[in-house]
């Protein structure tokens, strides 16, 4: 039986209260819901995850990142600029250069963990592999 044509819903109709209790207790607050969605979402653009990858091995500046992408240098301002709201990167000024790198090691840990996912064997849909 393929996994789409399972029914994702209980057939016994029976809620489980305490679990439903439990679950509201270890419930995330709103303003860290919405943060770290707007963290994964960050991580869901194309451009902003290579910025990520890239900013994982060296520190680079608007220039180099453009370079890489074969973007603007306006296109990954703003996607820096984005990133920087979030404290995903940080930047230090060397002269009138502006050199980013990741804010952390949790955001290296958030990618990589992501990559260790994806790659396991069975990770991916077959849908997401033809495309």
């Amino acid at each position: 039986m393929e996994l789409d044509s399972i029914k994702h819903q209980c057939e016994c109709r029976i809620v489980h209260g305490e679990k439903v209790k439990k679950a509201r207790l270890l419930a995330l607050d709103e303003a860290a819901t919405e943060y770290l969605c707007q963290t994964f979402k960050a991580l869901g653009d194309h451009s902003r995850l290579k910025i990520l990858w890239a900013l994982e091995h060296q520190e680079m500046c608007v220039c180099d990142l453009a370079a890489l992408l074969g973007i603007t240098e306006s296109a990954v301002s703003h996607q820096l600029r984005m990133l920087r709201t979030l404290r995903l990167v940080k930047n230090r000024r060397a002269g009138t250069i502006l050199y980013y790198r990741l804010a952390d090691t949790h955001v290296s840990q958030l990618v990589r963990i992501a990559l260790e996912y994806v790659q396991e064997p069975g990770a991916r849909s077959s849908e997401l592999q033809d495309k």
